[in-house]
């Protein structure tokens, strides 16, 4: 069978951490191309992976009809352009997250896919987790009774990414935490618990650790060094309620806070059980048994969940199966982290119409 040919967009850390790497391991792609923004970028992956073409102009890669589809890669503010692009090009993509830096922007995205009919995949990568999965089929087995209260909490100690970057410049990320880290968290709740139709929702954001930025002591800074000439607009840190059909969501996140504990966990909450997922790790069952309190901590071999993503990605290309990363599923994510954003502008809770 012919090899699926396979386009970059964006060469930094989520690209040369989880894509390429795992279109490469998969036998039926071909990346043809490295487009970065930054020359140096697209070259050093060629001349590191051993293949492809290295482009500044992602249009490039649109206009080459070899190439079936994409991952987009870049700073959010680009996901929708270049996905927009892409599609009416006639290529499917495969954006990472979110899906856009807003509400608006994501559901433009979902009506051109409409439109053109190519895939529009995000990349909610905890789809895909084994673990993840796990815990879905037992809420959906009704091992947890009625789940009716969920927590998220994803918080560090003042680890601010590459401040005064593109991670912390509103007009370039749309958001800080949440939409960077939040994203990935409501996203799986949302997926173990079906999609539950959000109500209302309301929240505030912080822009204080990183302010002043000169003055921000830190202990690490992924996608740093600082750079004190940028910008810092975002939130360091979140706190919000929503209200669903099904629970009701209580959400604390932080970039950076002033608690030296790193505290990235989910809890399902049920009248028959709960768990506690370890973020990006295990679980553990509660419940009761003959009149004894008893917890599981389940044992799986679990896949890496990039690969499993991409791998998926590729298959429905040829298949036409609709993957739960699809955007008809992310949009419900997206809107959820504007309504939190918008009732945290207003001060007010959000009501979300049908």
């Amino acid at each position: 069978m012919k090899k699926v040919m396979v386009g970059i967009i964006g060469c930094g850390t989520i690209a040369n951490s989880a894509h390429i790497p795992a279109y490469l391991k998969n036998e039926d792609v071909e990346i043809k191309y490295f487009c970065d923004i930054i020359p140096e970028r697209a070259k050093a992956a060629v001349e590191k992976y051993g293949c492809g073409i290295a482009v500044e102009d992602y249009h490039r890669v649109l206009e080459d009809p070899e190439v079936e589809a994409i991952s987009v890669c870049t700073p959010n503010r680009m996901h929708t352009i270049i996905a927009i692009d892409a599609m009416r090009a006639g290529k499917h993509v495969l954006c990472e997250k979110p899906a856009a830096r807003t509400y608006p922007e994501a559901l433009e995205m979902q009506k051109v896919q409409h439109e053109t009919g190519m895939t529009l995949n995000i990349g909610v990568v905890n789809r895909f987790n084994d673990m993840v999965n796990l815990i879905r089929e037992y809420i959906q087995d009704g091992r947890l009774g009625e789940v009716y209260h969920v927590y998220l909490s994803f918080r560090a100690f003042r680890s601010i990414p590459g401040l005064g970057g593109a991670f912390t410049t509103k007009e370039i990320a749309g958001g800080g935490s949440l939409i960077d880290w939040g994203v990935h968290y409501l996203d799986l709740v949302m997926y173990c618990l079906n999609d539950p139709k959000p109500l209302t929702v309301s929240g505030e954001t912080f822009c204080k650790l990183g302010k002043n930025m000169e003055g921000y002591v830190y202990r690490d800074m992924w996608a740093g060094p600082p750079k004190y000439d940028g910008v810092y607009d975002v939130d360091d840190s979140v706190t919000a309620l929503v209200r669903t059909e099904g629970p009701v969501f209580t959400v604390h996140g932080a970039w950076a806070q002033n608690i030296d504990e790193n505290e990235q966990f989910i809890d399902f909450m049920g009248d028959k059980g709960g768990i506690r997922l370890t973020y990006g790790g295990e679980f553990t069952l509660y419940t009761t048994e003959h009149g004894a309190l008893v917890k599981y901590v389940p044992e799986a071999k679990t896949r890496n969940m990039f690969e499993t993503e991409i791998n998926s990605f590729v298959r429905c290309i040829r298949t036409g199966e609709k993957l739960p990363s699809h955007i008809d599923t992310a949009v419900l994510t997206s809107r959820i982290m504007q309504a939190i954003y918008d009732s945290a502008a207003t001060h007010r809770e959000v009501v979300l119409e049908s």
